[in-house]
């Protein structure tokens, strides 16, 4: 066997020891007392210092505004770093261009580019309109270099959707990797995943995906396993079913602190193994409800970088008087 290379020796170092990134993600509220709610999550989650939360974009824009004032209030109110989702459906490329100016002249500086949802009723899009979210990316970087001198402190980073299970419009899991790799070319950063449920669904997600040629960070979403009955409908959503032996003890339980301590532990589980098949973050899928994410947070243990302290007490700003008999004039 050939001694380990210096490289070998870096790589496995930089592994060990680099940080694990953490993000959240959240929705617009849709009334006035779940605004009251979502701040409280906003103010718990904000203690935590998390890289980024990403701010959820309803189908077809229906909820623009809402989800821009959200974005604006995270801004100027809190230390968080947006992440907006933008999806492609039901906006024209001059109304998408625009919205994304919009953005980044707020201040956000990242963006979930996806298609989303096509309409139930099967109305058509408007003419021209995007058809695949690597089109999104293309137009963002567009917009991007249109505004080069506004963003000299950095590019924009720009985050797509990955598939540990397959998609349910999709051919196969193969063909996802595919459309993965074409949204790399076209500008991605990195990716997050949707929900899954088992361990091996991510770990193989990652092995596909290498072997051909994403070399963007993948990052698992991951969502606490306490409801059953969001267990069951995002297992609807996403086309597979989530741990029958789970769904069995979730059921089970007697009480809901017990269900929630099921859950959790889950939740724990999964999102280790995701992080020992070499995940380079979690991103939280919150529901706008932190005490259930912050179970999972505190029994994680994630490796996260050193932040600066800051003063509590503001500075005095009157110059110390200057001793001329210090200085060799």
């Amino acid at each position: 066997m050939s001694p380990p290379t210096l490289t070998d020796t870096h790589s496995n170092l930089s592994a060990a020891t680099a940080p694990v990134a953490l993000s959240y993600e959240l929705f617009p509220p849709r009334s006035p007392k779940a605004a009251e709610t979502l701040w409280t999550t906003i103010r718990e989650l904000e203690a935590t210092d998390p890289d980024y939360v990403s701010v959820t974009y309803g189908a077809s824009g229906s909820n623009r505004d809402t989800a821009v004032d959200l974005i604006n209030r995270l801004l100027l109110e809190t230390t968080l770093r947006p992440l907006a989702h933008l999806t492609c459906v039901g906006n024209t490329p001059a109304e998408l261009a625009d919205i994304i100016a919009e953005l980044l002249d707020h201040g956000v500086r990242g963006i979930l580019a996806l298609r989303g949802d096509l309409p139930q009723d099967g109305t058509l899009p408007p003419s021209g309109s995007l058809r695949y979210a690597q089109d999104l990316i293309e137009l963002v970087r567009h917009v991007e270099q249109r505004r080069t001198a506004l963003l000299c402190a950095g590019k924009i980073a720009v985050g797509v959707a990955a598939y540990p299970a397959k998609h349910p419009e999709s051919p196969s899991v193969e063909h996802d990797v595919e459309v993965l790799l074409a949204k790399q070319r076209s500008g991605a950063d990195f990716a997050i995943t949707q929900v899954f449920f088992q361990a091996h669904e991510y770990s193989s997600l990652v092995s596909r995906a290498r072997r051909a040629g994403v070399t963007i960070p993948i990052i698992p979403g991951v969502m606490p396993f306490t409801s059953l009955r969001r267990l069951k409908r995002l297992g609807e959503l996403a086309g597979v079913d989530p741990s029958a032996h789970l769904m069995e003890r979730l059921a089970a339980a007697d009480t809901e602190a017990e269900q929630r301590r099921i859950g959790v532990a889950a939740t724990v589980d999964l999102a280790n193994a995701a992080l020992d098949a070499g995940a380079p973050g979690i991103h939280l899928y919150t529901f706008n409800e932190h005490a259930h994410a912050l179970d999972v947070l505190d029994k994680l243990a994630l490796p996260r970088p050193a932040r600066p302290t800051f003063r509590t007490q503001p500075v005095s700003r009157t110059p110390e008087p200057v001793r001329y008999e210090e200085f060799a004039i």
